[in-house]
């Protein structure tokens, strides 16, 4: 998945790592996070909790493997209630040019089954609805920081 900002690296990478940012976009409409930790560090944990319509509810966590900031992220996953076998491996890169910002996030599943499972899901447009919010959230501080340098 491959999305581009118009936004430094450093503000894309604080956003997906500092838990006050990502509770400003973390989530598709209608959800939204209410526990974040982040232990942003070489084999520290995250975990994230969601709450979505009717009072649904989803945890997801991991482990943190790689961290250079501001250009790449690799981490863990693995839902509460997971559906799929094994745990699956995120890597976010963050790739800046005159100021805007491609992400692109490639997740390897334990196996194909699993991969299977997942892309009969609406990820799709979860993500594309998280990462607008993301959008007008780095949008807002950009704006902030060229009104207060």
């Amino acid at each position: 998945m491959s999305r581009l900002f118009e936004a430094p690296a450093r503000l894309v990478f604080a956003a997906f790592t500092r838990p006050e940012l990502l509770a400003r976009w973390y989530g598709a409409r209608g959800w939204r996070l209410t526990e974040c930790d982040v232990d942003l560090r070489i084999g520290g944990r995250w975990r994230f909790v969601s709450q979505g319509p009717e009072g649904a509810r989803m945890v997801q966590a991991g482990v943190y493997r790689q961290i250079e900031p501001p250009h790449r992220l690799v981490c863990t996953e693995r839902f509460d209630d997971q559906s799929y076998p094994g745990e699956t491996l995120v890597s976010h890169e963050f790739f800046e040019v005159a100021g805007r910002t491609t992400v692109t996030t490639t997740l390897l599943y334990a196996t194909a089954e699993g991969r299977n499972i997942v892309l009969r899901y609406p990820m799709a447009r979860g993500v594309g609805q998280s990462f607008t919010r993301l959008a007008d959230l780095l949008h807002s501080t950009t704006t902030t920081e060229e009104e207060h340098p």
